[in-house]
């Protein structure tokens, strides 16, 4: 692989979600775009660590239940097991996640009959 510079901002496009992602061995990278008013539901991610960097606008991260405004410039290092969700306070809401590469994770098959 080789490496990568970009600039995050100049990848936020016109509509909200996913803007740009990368995944190495080791690493995954999200940049994600909100528009005012829109959310990511209360979540608990039980496998990674989350680093979530604001690079655009302001929002609310909740973490297990308390508020914390973000804005542009402020991280947030977030352990599995943590009750999360995201709102935008300004369109756009910019922020790059970055975890450990998951597992693969398969399904157990259904017994032979």
């Amino acid at each position: 692989m080789e490496p990568e510079v970009l600039d995050l901002r100049a990848t936020v496009g016109e509509t909200s979600g996913p803007q740009w992602g990368t995944a190495t061995s080791d690493l995954n990278g999200t940049l994600l775009s909100w528009n005012q008013g829109q959310e990511i539901a209360a979540h608990v991610n039980t496998e990674v660590d989350v680093i979530m960097v604001v690079v655009q606008g302001e929002g609310a991260l909740t973490l297990d239940g308390v508020e914390h405004l973000m804005s542009e410039g402020m991280a947030a290092v977030i352990p599995k097991g943590v009750e999360r969700a995201v709102v935008a306070g300004s369109t756009p809401f910019v922020y790059l996640n970055i975890h450990r590469k998951r597992s693969l994770q398969l399904g157990t098959r259904p017994p032979r009959l």
